[in-house]
């Protein structure tokens, strides 16, 4: 039996922004920020064969199913955001492709691209269940112009989840749909960027500014964010100390460049993220 503490499902992807591909996606940086933690992670991908993750994933367990090309995203940002093209999707990831002897503390359902099936719910019934729903959230033309939408299966993973993690970007603004699905969920944590996140549990909400920091590149701090939030709230249960934690994680992870942006061991022994 293999026992993890983070099991993170979803997505590798090649992200394309000026021209220089970087690996990325949402299990590469929450894998990497639950590793730096202390985990014991795992994730269950899909990518082309040929995708080299021995450096973005060392010391994290990896089960990759093959496809004919992995999931690969051109991002360009601006002044009013983060404009992405989806040129190829990997394959669709199921229970069964989950190893059978894993067994896993907390498992995070990251999509980036629609590719955790719904029968990924109800398969992990003794373990913490965190949810980034932002691969629910997006549709894309045949061009692959990515656009927002509506989530269509939130009444079924919202009802299943231990914590869930979204951005205000995802949702529009839309304060409505936010209470909406806060009445749904045990713990609901919508992050606002640079002005924090707010968060809704036990019929209360609270905000929580965000940490000051000198902003490179922004890429993959909600991802940064939820790891340590989950983690956090996995092993304390409270979702107000769990956010500020996760607030001062994710402030280190915009400082840095892509991948590098996630915590070291070095950031937790000497930047007082504890």
């Amino acid at each position: 039996m293999v026992e993890l503490d983070y099991l993170v499902i979803g997505h590798v992807t090649r992200d394309l922004v000026g021209g220089v591909f970087a690996i990325g996606g949402t299990v590469s940086y929450a894998a990497r920020t639950a590793l730096a933690l202390g985990c014991r992670v795992g994730v269950v991908t899909s990518a082309s064969p040929d995708l080299d993750l021995s450096r973005a994933l060392d010391g994290i367990l990896v089960t990759l199913h093959p496809a004919a090309a992995t999931t690969t995203f051109e991002n360009v940002y601006t002044p009013n955001g983060r404009r992405q093209a989806l040129h190829t999707v990997a394959e669709s990831l199921l229970p069964e492709m989950v190893p059978a002897d894993w067994r896993a503390t907390i498992v995070h359902l990251g999509p980036v691209a629609r590719e955790c099936a719904s029968e990924l719910a109800g398969a992990f019934e003794d373990s913490f269940v965190g949810v980034t729903p932002q691969g629910w959230m997006r549709s894309w033309d045949r061009a692959g112009r990515v656009s927002g939408c509506r989530w269509e299966e939130a009444e079924l993973w919202l009802a299943r989840a231990d914590g869930v993690v979204l951005s205000e970007e995802d949702l529009a603004g839309d304060e409505s749909l936010i209470a909406q699905y806060a009445a749904q969920t045990q713990v609901l944590v919508v992050t606002r960027g640079a002005a924090g996140c707010t968060v809704y549990a036990d019929g209360r909400s609270r905000h929580f500014p965000a940490v000051a920091a000198d902003e490179v590149d922004p890429t993959g701090a909600g991802d940064v964010f939820a790891a340590a939030f989950f983690v956090q709230l996995q092993l304390s249960g409270d979702p107000w100390q769990s956010a500020r934690f996760a607030n001062r994680v994710a402030a280190y992870s915009v400082t840095r460049a892509g991948l590098a942006g996630t915590p070291t061991l070095d950031d937790l022994r000497f930047g007082d993220l504890r």
